[in-house]
């Protein structure tokens, strides 16, 4: 019983559980579409032409089966369970920091419900730049994975290690440590993108709540199929927007094909497994050069297969954020209830 007075039964999710029901939908919405993911992948990391999403699904299933689809996908999940953990840990903690600094500025005003559309931009930015850092390494293996192993063999004829440690060997041998955080300035710069989205989901679903307010509806929920309506119109605007730094970053970490299109060859590219090339190109490099090789539409290659891959995901993961928020603030019940009991 003195435990009892001490601890009180959670009645509502904290940062922590926030980020663990984030991160278990993430998990969930890009396992649904984890084959449209590894396409979009090869596309982008493709400096070549006519290759459409019909094309390379039927050449990834001819030549390497069904498991070719599936390339890298326990890197994958780990990546995005880290990632939307951190994410959305990050989000809950700055947000809530942020609302309760406010109301103590404004004590006699009523709670804040709801944040401009520039604070909420912000608020993500922020916590997509610290979810980076964090965990960018597993991002740059996962998708090297994805595009399977490079052409040629190791040192002494030996076979490619395709495994998520064998993967990180190469990338530490070719690049160095630092090779682990290729991509980190274009992805900070791409924290726009889950600040959008989340940004305009929040600000359409306070829309929402608020209009159904007006007409006597107090309900907070909005339901799986409203959410995924919601979701998935945010995320798509967020992808046209971003979709050439997306393309630019996924060149930057694979160091494939590059080379070809590259005037001076200075891009490392994984040459029997083993050669180390010096860093170059960065986002507005590759940019300019597949704007000079490929023209205006290279910069969108592949943007089907990522704004239907990206809807699909995120819409499925604004549908079951709800349900998960429901299973995370259960486990924390569950928890504390055998935590007494002790």
């Amino acid at each position: 019983m003195a435990v009892q007075s001490k601890q009180a039964q959670p009645q509502q999710l904290t940062p922590v559980g926030y980020a663990l029901a984030g991160a278990l939908g993430g998990c969930f919405s890009n396992a649904v579409v984890y084959p449209l993911d590894t396409v979009k992948t090869r596309i982008q990391a493709d400096s070549g032409h006519g290759r459409s999403v019909r094309a390379l699904l039927k050449r990834i299933l001819k030549e390497e089966g069904i498991a070719g689809f599936y390339r890298g996908f326990g890197a994958t999940m780990l990546n995005t369970f880290s990632m939307q953990y951190a994410y959305f840990f990050f989000y809950s903690l700055v947000r809530t920091s942020y609302l309760k600094r406010l109301a103590a500025r404004r004590p006699t005003s009523p709670p804040v419900k709801s944040l401009s559309t520039v604070a909420e931009l912000a608020l993500g930015a922020i916590a997509g730049a610290l979810a980076q850092i964090f965990t960018i390494p597993v991002s740059v293996i996962a998708t090297r994975q994805q595009l399977g192993a490079p052409k040629g063999k190791g040192k002494a004829g030996e076979e490619h290690d395709g495994s998520f440690f064998g993967v990180a060997r190469e990338i530490v041998r070719e690049e160095g440590i630092t090779g682990l955080w290729l991509g980190l300035r274009p992805g900070l710069v791409l924290t726009v993108n889950p600040a959008i989205t989340y940004g305009m989901f929040e600000r359409i679903k306070g829309a929402v709540l608020l209009a159904r307010e007006k007409v006597g509806d107090t309900s907070t929920s909005l339901g799986p199929g409203l959410s995924f309506i919601l979701g998935a119109t945010s995320k798509s605007l967020a992808t046209v927007v971003t979709y050439p730094y997306i393309m630019a970053k996924v060149r930057i970490q694979t160091r494939t094909k590059d080379v070809e299109e590259t005037e001076n060859g200075t891009l490392p590219v994984h040459v029997n497994g083993n050669v180390r090339r010096p860093q170059n190109e960065g986002a507005i490099d590759i940019l300019a050069r597949v704007l000079r090789t490929e023209g205006f539409v290279g910069w969108y290659k592949g943007m089907g297969a990522q704004i239907i891959k990206a809807v699909l995901s995120q819409g499925v993961l604004f549908m079951s954020k709800e349900q998960f928020e429901k299973y995370a603030l259960a486990i924390m019940v569950l928890y504390y209830r055998f935590s007494v009991s002790q």
